[in-house]
């Protein structure tokens, strides 16, 4: 910047930007997405087709309080419509939670391995982040309860945690919501809750139970993961009134765009669909973790749609493992901003994807 260009707000500069998964490789080989967490079974038929009829309606603005979608999605998760509010993908209702009831001289607090976008947002806002230390890359109840502060205004935990896979109890859940503060806003961020087949792990809790019974509980949900619509920015907070009243008076009035909304409760209300994608990610997610772990490789255990991996280090490093896998065109996630240099996130691909990615494990362990 030149001595007489606008200057940011002092903190500004010192925020790294987030880098999203690569979606690359060389020219000449066939790329094979696995770095992003997408579904790789795409969207419902039915919200593309709610999405393509949108477009009869592009030259009118969008419903400003999203009433329909918040209709469909309180139906299919079985919570009251008015406590929910809408936004362009779960990472603006961080930003707006934290813009609502965090500001210079305040902290929020996260978990040492939580999603990065909780300290950018924070930093965007003058807020200071502090990090929780975990056990063996799982969230730890009685640390983030040791960290907090008189400073202390939100605590977020991700569950599961990307980019670990771990996650909280139902009943560790309850007893940090229970040793917080009630001015410390708890927000759940449950982007994978989607994945989980709640028959198969019946400990696990999204948060939503908490949200009923109190007035700091706030759950937020994407349609970027397993509805598949990741690039139409679509999410939502299921929160008490008063906050959905806060976030209400600061959020965009037209923050969630017509196409969005369409394609949104088309995928909703698809769960049959969801049913199918659940079930396919259980399988693979299970088939690859056995046999990565089956090369040697520590496989961090995983309850979302991706895997992490360990690798020893030397000629056999994480780094090293990803410069060979892109050189085949399997792009996968370095998480080293995360403080994780010896691992790689991978997500569950394809069937032909996912042995691909086997196959290239298994040449570069060899090599």
């Amino acid at each position: 910047m030149s001595a007489t260009s606008p200057k940011p707000r002092p903190g500004i500069l010192d925020i790294a930007p987030y880098v999203a998964g690569k979606s690359s490789a060389r020219a000449g080989v066939r790329v094979v997405k696995l770095s992003a967490n997408e579904t790789p079974l795409g969207a419902s038929p039915k919200a593309k087709t709610a999405f393509i009829e949108a477009a009869e309606t592009l030259h009118r603005y969008p419903d400003g309080s999203a009433a329909p979608l918040r209709a469909a999605i309180g139906e299919a998760y079985n919570i009251p419509a008015e406590q929910i509010v809408c936004g362009a993908g779960s990472d603006e209702l961080i930003g707006l939670l934290i813009h609502a009831y965090a500001g210079a001289g305040d902290e929020v607090l996260m978990s040492r391995h939580g999603f990065l976008m909780y300290k950018i947002y924070a930093q965007g806002f003058g807020v200071t982040t502090a990090f929780a230390p975990e056990k063996n890359l799982r969230c730890d109840v009685d640390a983030l309860l040791a960290s907090v502060t008189p400073r202390t205004k939100i605590v977020f935990i991700a569950n599961p945690n990307n980019h670990t896979g771990s996650y909280v109890t139902k009943a560790e859940l309850k007893r940090l919501h229970a040793g917080l503060r009630p001015d410390i806003v708890l927000a759940v961020d449950a982007a994978y809750s989607e994945y989980i087949d709640p028959k198969a792990l019946p400990d696990y809790s999204d948060g939503s139970e908490l949200v009923a019974g109190s007035g700091n509980v706030v759950v937020l949900h994407t349609f970027s993961k397993i509805y598949g619509l990741s690039a139409l920015r679509l999410g939502f907070a299921y929160a008490p009134a008063s906050i959905c009243d806060m976030l209400g008076r600061i959020r965009g009035p037209f923050n969630v765009a017509t196409p969005a909304l369409m394609a949104g409760i088309a995928a909703v209300r698809d769960q049959s669909f969801i049913e199918q994608t659940r079930a396919f990610n259980t399988k693979w997610l299970a088939f690859m973790s056995k046999e990565i772990a089956a090369l040697g490789l520590k496989v961090h255990p995983s309850i979302a749609n991706f895997v992490l991996v360990e690798f020893p280090g030397g000629k056999h490093s994480a780094a090293s493992a990803n410069a060979y896998l892109a050189e085949q065109g399997l792009i996968v996630r370095d998480v080293v901003a995360y403080g994780l240099p010896d691992c790689l996130r991978i997500t569950i691909g394809l069937e032909e994807d996912n042995k691909a990615v086997l196959q290239c494990l298994r040449a570069f362990l060899d090599s």
